[in-house]
């Protein structure tokens, strides 16, 4: 293999992330019957391609002369790299961009031995056809040329990656903070239906314990027993009223908090979803269908998808 400049690694690298973008969006909207723009980025370029075809060229390369043993270093490389990156894509941003959880012989659904298998191949086929010709045409370049390339392409890929990585870390925080938002919620709808009942029994044993201790003179203090029943009764509907009022109050407030994040995070939600079908969230599953669910009734019958 050639000794390359680090420009022309960046190159080899840019180059590969944008011909993965059309192998994966092609695919995948040959799959779905519409047009899917992959990836975590908003430009045409899957980083995890280009990482993945530097990692070919350099673990494969003492293997040039082994199509087996080229094949074994693309399956261990690739495998590890995009467990890697997915394991660490998740807990950045609480959301996984590729899920083989229902493919058979997955781990924790980052891998999976088929898509590994194909890693092994595409090593071959990258190193060995591939690569030459894009190989020739990039050393071929005037290195002028060559580092305007890459400067430019560096600040657009430089700017989309900050933008989606905050809109991506954004988004998680969301995931954490609808999730404490729906725990709060569940924790005061018990508290109001704990107040009420307590509210009803208290006033219930009140009454009672008043008839039971005047039954005797039930003809002389009737009037009074009606008086204490609508003074008592009056009080705890009262005091329960307030208590009550003062959840339903936070109740809302909750529901309120819970809705902005929803509607906040929508556009994101639509182009994560959109860019990446198979996306979940394991920690925060419950969430992640809530807005997905949000989602889709904002679309009023068509799919937002």
């Amino acid at each position: 293999m050639h000794v390359y400049t680090w420009y022309q690694w960046l190159t080899f690298f840019y180059l590969y992330c944008f011909f993965g973008w059309i192998f994966e969006s092609s695919y995948v909207s040959i799959l779905k019957r519409r047009f899917v723009n992959r990836g975590f980025l908003r430009i045409p370029m899957l980083p995890l391609y280009g990482s993945g075809a530097v990692m070919m060229l350099v673990v494969s390369e003492p293997f040039q002369d082994s199509l087996l043993l080229t094949w074994v270093s693309g399956v261990i490389g690739a495998t590890i790299l995009e467990y890697v990156t997915g394991w660490a894509m998740e807990q950045l941003f609480k959301v996984r961009y590729w899920d083989y959880s229902n493919q058979k012989f997955n781990l924790h659904g980052y891998i999976c031995l088929s898509s590994s298998i194909a890693w092994g191949f595409l090593t071959i086929f990258m190193t060995h056809v591939i690569h030459k010709p894009i190989e020739r045409a990039v050393l071929s370049l005037p290195v002028m040329w060559d580092i305007l390339f890459v400067a430019v392409v560096t600040v657009v890929f430089t700017a989309d990656a900050i933008v989606c990585t905050k809109e991506a870390l954004a988004f998680g925080r969301s995931l954490e903070a609808a999730r404490k938002l729906r725990q709060d919620l569940d924790m005061l709808r018990v508290q109001t239906a704990l107040l009420r009942m307590d509210a009803e029994d208290r006033l219930h044993e009140t009454r009672t314990d008043l008839e039971t201790r005047l039954a005797g003179r039930r003809a002389d203090l009737e009037a009074r027993l009606e008086e204490l029943r609508s003074r008592t009764g009056n009080r705890l509907e009262g005091l329960r009223g307030k208590s009550e009022s003062q959840l339903l109050e936070l109740l809302k407030e909750k529901e309120a908090s819970l809705a902005a994040i929803r509607e906040r995070r929508r556009k994101f939600l639509r182009f994560v979803l959109r860019s990446n079908p198979t996306a979940s969230s394991r920690r925060y599953k419950d969430e992640f269908q809530d807005m997905i669910h949000y989602l889709e009734d904002s679309g009023k019958g068509q799919s937002p998808f």
